[in-house]
């Protein structure tokens, strides 16, 4: 029987947490007089609400604090501190061009200095390259992060807290980009020294342990991954409390872990108890509250319950629009997820101007040639394959394919989703040569990211199987459909353990 060519859309999913550890800065002690001992008590206040999940209130705080620092002079330490902890107050309500511009006036108040202080400079370029990583200015990220390491390194020796966190977030770099060996290498090390060097409970540890779970959740060591997760939340709700924002990102980690597994009732406890803390402590109208109804609105989507997830898509853009404007980044996530919605249901045009909305906002803000934008170029093939306009979706295809090698290198695995989608038009259009051509580089790249049996092979494999049977090359087709076939049984055998 003739096998359907399956055509996969892909889209960032978006969270509820920023994916990094970061720097809230130490205010410098001075002599408590006017305006010095105001711009104390109000850094005091604002550092105490930011720590309890109040960003708001830290950023009225800070700003407050702001004019006073100004009065200090324009190369005081003071100002620099006060410039940098507001820059991480907006950053956590998702105000990330504010944040940026924040944060680099502080490092020019450090660097313009007598003295400049060097690790403070350093902290903040972490936090500067974790605005960069979360929007996919890889090449940005990650000199700032090494630089931001090196300083440290010198400053503090290679085994201190603030050394291991920048060694944390580099991983979260290297796993977006692929690399995950390197990512592995990174988390662990920090691990391994912020358990000696802060206790095995300390939040730090937590942050990494839901880093390293995410790593492994992405490579399919599902198994692996969920102690992780496991013991993050429990460090946290003890060190932070029941309702604090960071909870909910381990929370939400691990409701993610339970939705790959098809645990969707787990999943969705979970990411509705994410969601309480984030609308408690946030407010209903926080951008992190809509990235939870985001994440609920995939759950329903995944389980079928079409109009629900439609209902939570919509919901959660109206969130981010008022909270962020029209063209923030973080709405560009949660635009392909309903778009990709109207798909299943047949509403191409629906689909593909959200979809054209999305990468123009991505465009806006990371310049033509990001990894962003060529997921967004293969997201609008897949309107226009659907459309059987199979000469646009090509050549959209192939600028994807060449954006991702530009961008991250040619054997990076993100490049395998266009090579797949490509492989599979062709295979539409009976040019069997030229798919097999395409699977033979995707599937590779696939397998060296997720391993050989990896369920999110079966189906490429049994399509690249059809493909070679085409080509009357049947040895290598029932190769392919074996590994498919196993692949397969090893599913349903782990779907049969957990539902029993």
């Amino acid at each position: 029987m003739r096998r359907a060519i399956a055509i996969t859309s892909v889209v960032i999913q978006s969270r509820a947490c920023k994916g990094i550890a970061f720097f809230f800065l130490a205010w410098p002690q001075f002599a408590q007089i006017q305006p010095a001992g105001e711009w104390s008590a109000l850094s005091a206040k604002a550092t105490e609400a930011y720590n309890r999940g109040a960003y708001a209130e830290s950023q009225r705080l800070y700003s407050s604090a702001l004019p006073l620092a100004e009065a200090f002079g324009p190369q005081d330490d003071r100002l620099a501190v006060t410039l940098a902890n507001l820059g991480t107050a907006h950053w956590m309500q998702g105000r990330n061009n504010d944040a940026e511009k924040l944060y680099r006036r502080a490092i020019d108040v450090w660097r313009g200095g007598a003295d400049p202080a060097q690790t403070q400079i350093a902290a903040a370029l972490n936090n500067l390259a974790g605005i960069c990583r979360q929007e996919g200015r890889f090449s940005e990220a990650e000199p700032l992060y090494k630089e931001a390491l090196a300083v440290h390194e010198k400053a503090l020796g290679p085994e201190s807290a603030r050394v291991a966190l920048v060694l944390d977030n580099l991983g979260v770099l290297y796993k977006d980009q692929g690399k995950w060996a390197a990512a592995q290498q990174l988390h662990s090390r920090a691990l391994a020294m912020q358990e000696r060097l802060l206790g095995p409970d300390h939040p730090d540890v937590a942050a990494t342990l839901t880093h390293l779970g995410d790593l492994q959740r992405d490579e399919w060591r599902l198994a692996e991954a969920q102690p992780l997760y496991l013991r993050g939340i429990s460090i946290r709700e003890k060190a932070l409390g029941p309702e604090h924002p960071l909870l909910a990102e381990s929370l939400n980690s691990l409701a993610l872990l339970y939705r790959t597994e098809k645990r969707y009732a787990d999943a969705e406890r979970l990411y509705r108890r994410s969601l309480r803390i984030c609308e408690n402590v946030l407010g209903p109208m926080h951008p992190r509250v809509a990235a939870a109804l985001n994440n609920l609105g995939e759950l329903a989507a995944a389980q079928g319950n079409y109009a629900e997830a439609q209902q939570l898509y919509q919901r959660a853009i109206f969130i981010w629009e008022k909270a962020l404007g029209p063209d923030h980044p973080d709405l560009s996530p949660g635009l392909a997820n309903l778009a990709a919605l109207y798909m299943t249901h047949h509403k191409y045009a629906d689909a593909e101007a959200l979809y054209r909305r999305a990468w123009r906002i991505d465009e806006a803000r990371l310049g033509p040639a990001n990894a962003r934008i060529a997921l967004d170029l293969n997201n609008l093939a897949t309107v226009r394959r659907a459309r059987r306009q199979y000469s646009d979706a090509e050549e959209l295809l192939q600028q994807s394919i060449a954006m991702y090698e530009r961008a991250l290198g040619p054997d990076t695995p993100s490049v395998a989703v266009p090579l797949l989608n490509l492989a599979g038009l062709y295979a539409t259009q009976k040019r069997f040569s030229e798919a097999a051509l395409h699977y033979r580089r995707a599937l590779p790249l696939r397998e060296q990211l997720l391993g050989a049996d990896s369920p999110t092979l079966a189906e490429p494999l049994e399509n690249y199987a059809y493909t070679l049977r085409k080509l009357e090359e049947y040895a290598e087709a029932e190769k392919a459909e074996l590994q498919a076939t196993r692949i397969r049984v090893r599913m349903a055998l782990h779907a049969e353990s957990g539902a029993s």
